[in-house]
């Protein structure tokens, strides 16, 4: 016998694939925010998280969900462009702290006009409760699977 889809796990399949469509939209959105700065939409998520405080490319990849490997990659190519330098880590001997440098603060301020001015022209009219909603629901997930293994 097949197995089949609880109606959770049938609506969650469906989340999914939108979820991924979703991703795949947000990333060329992203990139055309950034291409005219030179960068591509995953030179922006290594450098968002730095805008707070200076980071290890470990805590900055588990901020974006992203792999250690492709956080290294993007800061390397955002150091060779200046827009960000190392520091000297207290808490961890070779794990460099990240931070941007006054050309990357910038850059990213510029990106960040550009995304509210989208980003408000996107939620326009939408339903703040219902995004507010949307958004704990797709936290909730983040937490479910960070915490369990297919």
């Amino acid at each position: 016998m097949i197995p089949r889809h609880t109606p959770e796990a049938d609506e969650f399949t469906r989340l999914l694939l939108a979820t991924f469509r979703l991703n795949g939209r947000l990333i060329a959105a992203g990139d055309s925010l950034t291409k005219p700065f030179g960068l591509t939409s995953a030179l922006w998520q290594a450098m968002g998280p730095l805008a707070t405080r200076p980071l290890p490319v470990p805590r900055i990849a588990d901020a974006m969900g992203l792999t250690r490997q492709s956080v290294q990659r993007s800061v390397n190519v955002l150091f060779e462009r200046g827009l960000v330098s190392f520091a000297a880590n207290p808490a961890h001997k070779r794990a460099k702290l990240v931070m941007l440098t006054t050309k990357g603060e910038e850059t990213l301020a510029a990106i960040h006009a550009k995304q509210v001015e989208w980003a408000n022209s996107i939620a326009h009219g939408l339903d703040p409760v219902g995004l507010h909603n949307n958004a704990n629901l797709l936290e909730s997930l983040v937490e479910r699977l960070e915490r369990s293994t297919p």
